[in-house]
């Protein structure tokens, strides 16, 4: 079984991060990340690791958009819960996502269902699929890293280089503690040895975009071994959703 995430850009013009877990409810073993370009790219980096088999691909984008304006029903549901976490998704809308009149997460999943993949907002606990669902890393870190706050690893104009060098080490050690995991992830840690004092600017955010496919990947791999035991679906498939883990309180 294949783990594919994506960390979808919304617009094609920006890089996409990609990364891929084989396993099953055992556990997963990292083998590739990759940045992608336009829409082309991304499915023929599906069909080279998942081929005819079965996979789920966890992406970090909206992956169906009903409204023109405001938010879906999934971020404001994921929002009533996680946003003490400081962890509650942007709103997703038509105005905002819409690039040349194509929401991009919509347009991947209608590729990948002419390639026998279902989109569907729930993973079964050990059912081998062709689905396509999305997620979204920051809830899934409050739940699987045991955080209070999400972690502050991506540059803004208010943090400093230091506060953000320190939450990637926290980051990167939480990716480094999914070994010990249920399920258990093996093989990353070459990914997580990069030097990050030599990354800046583009070079660093084209890194996170991987680190964060990964975080996806896992995700998918997650889902795949608890389902509905340690995971909700904010939201509705039809008014928008968001699948995540979730912490064990709220199970």
């Amino acid at each position: 079984m294949k783990f594919i995430g994506l960390d979808l850009a919304w617009s094609p013009r920006n890089p996409t991060g990609g990364a891929v877990i084989e396993g099953d409810e055992r556990g997963g073993r990292f083998i590739d990340a990759a940045l992608l370009s336009d829409d082309a790219s991304l499915i023929a980096y599906v069909e080279q690791h998942a081929g005819d088999g079965p996979a789920i691909v966890a992406v970090d984008a909206p992956l169906w958009v009903p409204n023109e304006t405001g938010r879906r029903l999934g971020e404001a549901e994921l929002g009533a819960v996680f946003a003490k976490y400081q962890a509650g998704a942007h709103p997703a809308n038509r105005q905002r996502l819409a690039f040349e009149g194509v929401v991009r997460g919509e347009a991947l999943v209608a590729a990948l269902e002419t390639r026998g993949f279902v989109h569907a907002p729930m993973i079964e606990a050990g059912k081998a699929v062709r689905q396509v669902i999305e997620v979204f890393p920051h809830p899934a870190m409050i739940a699987l890293f045991g955080l209070q706050r999400t972690l502050k690893y991506k540059a803004k104009p208010n943090r400093s280089r230091d506060a953000i060098m320190a939450a990637w080490q926290q980051y990167r050690g939480h990716l480094r503690d999914l070994a010990r995991a249920d399920p258990p992830l093996h093989n990353h840690e070459a990914l997580l040895e990069a030097d990050l004092s030599n990354l800046r600017g583009k070079r660093l955010k084209d890194y996170e975009d991987c680190i964060d496919a990964l975080m996806c990947a896992y995700i998918g791999l997650y889902g795949f071994r608890w389902g509905a035991a340690r995971c909700r679906v904010f939201g509705t498939m039809e008014a928008g959703y968001i699948f995540t883990p979730v912490p064990p309180k709220m199970i």
